[in-house]
């Protein structure tokens, strides 16, 4: 049997496992969250050097994309350096195929009109990607990358002007300390609604969950989520606020979907290659292979 560990620095109330088949073997997958803690992290993932088979790192991005430049996390890259036998991936290999065909497939097969549809992606940056795949299917894009990460009131309403900022700030954000990036331990149940007019006027939002979570209003009017992580607790929390419809980038997992650093985890113990041996079509022909597609939940439906 092969084990998947996602060390996240994440809350523990998340935590999960489960085990399954693919491809006719066995796998253990399992997500241990740190509750914030750095060095519980770090020292985990020494521990579990060698005796897995791959890690997901879990609430924190290793790099960012802003128009085919990668840019290292300084925080991350600390984090990712305590594995030095097994291999270890964030899931922005994902970011860039499978993220980008789930919205590919939202439009193609008739899931949801995305042209000319108003979408918010509170942080674009974190998924180029699929920011690219919005933009591809016609859509109205609003970026919120300096609104809710570095907070200042502007959106952006083109990838062209994401690029051009981006390049600007990534160098200096890579280099600040995460948690005042992104929301870890216990800051993932603390949601503070900022500047909500603009979830109010789009149509679909769209991105990381604890991004999306964190700045979520109140009350909303039947908006669609595409994300990636969700439990029960957290289709809940959305099904109160009024979100309709609920699309998930990854499957359905013993009762979740997982986040990409965690799918991204079981390809490459599945290809069995070292990472910079992997290419993305390798992954794309894997995703084709495993049958992984957009998870759908319509919650005005659904009374659990």
């Amino acid at each position: 049997m092969k084990r998947i560990v996602s060390v996240s620095l994440g809350t523990s109330k998340r935590d999960h496992a489960f085990e399954t088949d693919f491809l006719g073997e066995k796998f253990q997958i399992e997500r241990i969250g740190t509750d914030g803690d750095w060095a519980k992290a770090m020292q985990l993932i020494r521990d579990l050097d060698g005796k897995v088979d791959a890690f997901g790192m879990g609430g924190i991005d290793l790099y960012i994309y802003v128009a085919g430049k990668r840019y290292v996390i300084k925080d991350a890259k600390k984090l990712a350096a305590q594995a030095r036998i097994t291999p270890i991936v964030d899931g922005s290999g994902l970011k860039n195929t499978l993220e980008r065909k789930c919205v590919s497939d939202i439009q193609k097969k008739g899931l949801m009109e995305l042209k000319n549809r108003k979408v918010l992606m509170v942080c674009g940056v974190d998924r180029f990607g699929m920011a690219e795949a919005f933009a591809e299917a016609g859509a109205d894009l609003i970026l919120g990358d300096l609104i809710y990460v570095v907070g200042i009131p502007v959106p952006l309403y083109s990838l062209k002007m994401l690029r051009l900022v981006g390049r600007i700030v990534a160098p200096f954000v890579v280099r600040m300390p995460f948690d005042k990036l992104y929301p870890t331990g216990g800051q993932q149940g603390v949601i503070i609604p900022k500047y909500s007019k603009y979830y109010y006027n789009a149509d679909v939002i769209a991105g990381d969950f604890h991004y999306i979570c964190r700045y979520l209003p109140p009350k909303m009017e039947g908006q669609v989520v595409i994300t990636n992580t969700t439990t029960k607790e957290d289709l809940q929390l959305l099904k109160r606020t009024g979100i309709s419809r609920v699309i998930t980038t990854t499957p359905d997992m013993g009762g979740r979907s997982f986040g990409t650093n965690v799918i991204e985890a079981l390809l490459v113990a599945i290809l069995n290659k070292k990472i910079e041996d992997i290419e993305e079509e390798n992954y794309y022909s894997l995703l084709q292979e495993l049958h992984i597609e957009p998870r759908i939940l319509d919650l005005e439906k659904d009374d659990d």
